[in-house]
């Protein structure tokens, strides 16, 4: 705990030299802005302006030239965009016996090349149409595509309304369309450990999932209704990956007002249904509440997010997002302050969750500490400390802390 401390302060006194940062530059080539007219205090985290591009449908046009002609307006280049991380994570669980073939874990100290190693595609498709299209370069099997949607988006005058059809490998139903910056999708996250910073995370929501998610928008708010199926790019190629009902649903509504100096997004979220897969079948039921709050204070941004959540019990094999006996839940509350504008940004949450595990065995607490350094626009050094208690991380071996470093970079 004493070095990572020392290792935060050490960032903290050289990060007066650093420049601003920015963050993925595809949306930045299309509207000509540099990445922080949309991100406030370090990426993925959005401010007002950001959310509002996101809630248009990634359209918006800036000095980029357009190719026109009637029913038809794209930009004149694919904008396009690569991120990479580099982490290397320990913890203090025993460490593995080494034996060949057999990689290392984050117990013997672990370097993870190409945590993420992403290729972007993004942007206008048509005047209220755009798209999101990930790659992973670095994906075991070979498969490119990790992520795609096409926000279809009707202004209705002070309103908009919508439909993103959309897949995913790993972020889940909330990929559809989410404008928090809490962690409720998880690419949106604010600290790195992400299940130990947001509750919605901890309950396990991040599965594959294939859907539709209808919208409804303004400036006070958002609505959102998906039908999904928990599996990825199902029906590809003509069917060379089975379709599977889309059975399962997940509801949102949330308030994103402007309160006096606060920029407000909080609201809640459902899952229900039950989707067939194969021979079997995945129970999705969860519930949760969250709240974020931006602002400056003190001439310095300060986002402060706090969340609950709850995934029941459901029959062994059957839930989506809990395999226990007992509910599995948590409440999270976290704060990120920028002591440097746009260079050096420290946070700090809480965790109290409970694993699903039988009663007295089930406690699973953290505090976690955080350090974003920018060292140049669009590169940055991560430090994310976690330090786990609670019943079940009292027996022998059980991991009670982790460390990340990473660094991030895009271009």
């Amino acid at each position: 705990m004493k070095k990572i401390v020392l290792s935060i302060a050490g960032v903290m006194a050289a990060a007066a030299f650093a420049p601003e940062a920015s963050a993925l530059p595809a949306f930045a080539r299309q509207t000509g802005m540099a990445c922080t007219a949309c991100h406030a205090q370090h990426f993925p985290v959005l401010n007002g302006f950001g959310r509002a591009f996101k809630a248009a449908g990634y359209t918006m046009m800036g000095a980029q030239e357009k190719v026109e002609g009637e029913h038809l307006s794209i930009p004149a280049t694919l904008n396009a965009a690569i991120l990479a991380k580099v982490r290397y994570q320990k913890d203090n669980g025993p460490r593995a016996v080494p034996a060949l073939g057999v990689s290392n874990t984050p117990s013997d100290g672990m370097l993870q090349f190409g945590d993420e190693f992403s290729l972007f595609f993004a942007g206008r498709v048509a005047e209220n149409i755009g798209f999101l299209f990930e790659g992973n370069t670095a994906a075991v099997g070979g498969a490119l595509l990790a992520g795609f949607k096409l926000p279809v988006m009707f202004d209705m005058g002070g309103a908009k309304i919508g439909l993103v059809p959309f897949t995913t490998d790993a972020l889940g139903a909330m990929y559809g369309y989410e404008l928090s910056s809490g962690g409720v999708m998880r690419a949106n996250r604010w600290a790195e450990h992400r299940s130990e910073t947001s509750a919605v995370q901890y309950i396990g929501v991040a599965t594959a999932a294939t859907g539709f998610t209808g919208v409804a928008q303004n400036d006070m708010g958002y609505v959102a209704f998906t039908k999904f199926s928990p599996d990825f790019a199902m029906g590809a190629n003509g069917g060379g990956v089975a379709s599977y009902d889309m059975k399962n649903s997940y509801f949102r509504i949330a308030a994103t007002p402007t309160i006096g100096d606060w920029a407000l997004v909080g609201g809640i979220g459902h899952f229900s249904g039950t989707s067939s897969i194969g021979s079997g079948s995945l129970e999705s039921r969860a519930t949760f509440f969250d709240v974020q709050a931006q602002a400056e204070v003190g001439g310095k941004e300060l986002g402060i997010y706090a969340q609950h959540a709850n995934a029941p019990a459901i029959a062994l094999g059957a839930g989506l997002f809990n395999a226990g006996i007992a509910a599995r839940s948590a409440t999270t509350i976290g704060a990120d302050y920028t002591v440097i504008p746009h260079t050096l940004s420290i946070g700090a949450a809480y965790r109290n969750a409970k694993t699903g595990a039988g009663a007295g065995v089930d406690g699973d607490n953290a505090i976690t500490l955080t350090a974003v350094y920018d060292l140049v626009q669009n590169v940055a050094l991560h430090v994310n400390y976690s330090s786990y208690s609670g019943s079940s991380r009292n027996a022998v071996g059980a991991v009670t802390s982790l460390t990340t470093l990473m660094l991030e970079a895009s271009w």
